[in-house]
């Protein structure tokens, strides 16, 4: 049998997507498992012993098409579930499976505030797609692998920082998933143990002002944009603890069993992409009437007040630093 899994896009989603591959690959050994996905992301999965062979999104869909028709897959399973992804399925005319959005309920969660517990977490909804197949989730979490010419060496980094230290994901995809650099500023600079700055080159500069602000500057190393993917997730493998953003990182940090501390801005743990099956500490502003105000984020506030973020107590963070 030969499968297709389908998810373009972006890094967390497709960390979120390695339980699926895996439960595969293992109850259905005599299976290839093959994964089409953008080439900015290839190399979340490209290492993946489960994964067979990854098929490249780069250009035209009907190149991607014609490529994948000549493997003649007996199963697609859809985990992006966008145009793109169903104009694969209906060229390739095998049989297959979606995932469940639940758009419904997340437009009843930013619009209403209204907070049904009928959104299960992302990861569950993509090993929902399975069950045809006669798959069932392992329990195991998420995966990801770090080829060894990736794994950062720790004598590289200043000496204060070899006998161990903090990271903070300062980036995110959206401005209202990260904290203004003057919280970050505040948070870092009453930081006692070495941290990294993790990111990437479009956080250095932010990172940079950090450090400037920061009286301990010595305990702050700037890794934004130094580091590719997978030595990023190299560094939080070797952290003792993570901070970090409603961001790709959280998800990588799940996957290597970190233990958490994610800051919650317009977004919601209640929208499903919470750290999946590692402990956490979850830092917000819950009186902030405004959020959730996206499923996704902004650049800016809309409001233009950014209390969701404003209002978060960096003294919540500094507690949960264990």
């Amino acid at each position: 049998m030969k499968i297709l899994v389908i998810r373009f896009s972006s890094i967390g989603d497709i960390v979120l997507t390695t339980p699926v591959v895996r439960v595969l690959a293992k109850q259905l050994p005599k299976a290839e498992i093959h994964y089409c996905t953008k080439k900015s992301f290839a190399s979340i999965v490209q290492n993946n012993p489960y994964v067979n062979k990854v098929h490249i999104l780069d250009g035209k869909l009907n190149d991607l098409i014609s490529d994948l028709k000549k493997e003649n897959f007996d199963y697609v399973i859809d985990l992006h579930n966008n145009l793109r992804s169903f104009i694969i399925k209906t060229r390739l005319g095998v049989e297959s499976s979606s995932f469940k959005k639940e758009n419904f309920l997340k437009w009843l969660l930013v619009k209403f505030k209204y907070k049904p517990s009928a959104i299960s977490h992302v990861t569950e909804r993509y090993l929902a797609t399975t069950s045809k197949l006669g798959i069932v989730d392992d329990g195991e979490g998420l995966d990801y692998f770090i080829p060894e010419k990736d794994i950062v060496n720790i004598d590289t980094l200043p000496p204060i920082f070899q006998q161990g230290f903090l990271t903070y994901a300062i980036g995110g995809q959206h401005g209202t998933k990260q904290m203004p650099v003057h919280k970050m500023i505040e948070f870092c600079s009453q930081v006692t143990r070495p941290i990294i700055l993790l990111g990437g080159k479009e956080d250095f500069d932010n990172a940079e002002k950090i450090i400037a602000s920061c009286e301990n500057k010595v305990l702050i190393y700037n890794a934004c944009g130094k580091y590719n993917l997978n030595q990023s997730a190299s560094l939080l493998q070797q952290a003792r603890q993570v901070i970090t953003h409603d961001t790709g990182l959280m998800h990588i940090a799940s996957a290597l069993r970190k233990n958490i501390i994610s800051i919650w801005g317009n977004t919601v743990p209640a929208l499903g992409f919470t750290p999946y099956k590692v402990p956490f500490t979850a830092i917000e502003a819950n009186n902030v009437s405004c959020r959730p105000c996206s499923k996704l984020g902004y650049a800016k506030c809309p409001k233009g007040h950014f209390d969701c973020m404003e209002k978060i107590d960096v003294k919540d963070i500094l507690l949960a630093i264990k």
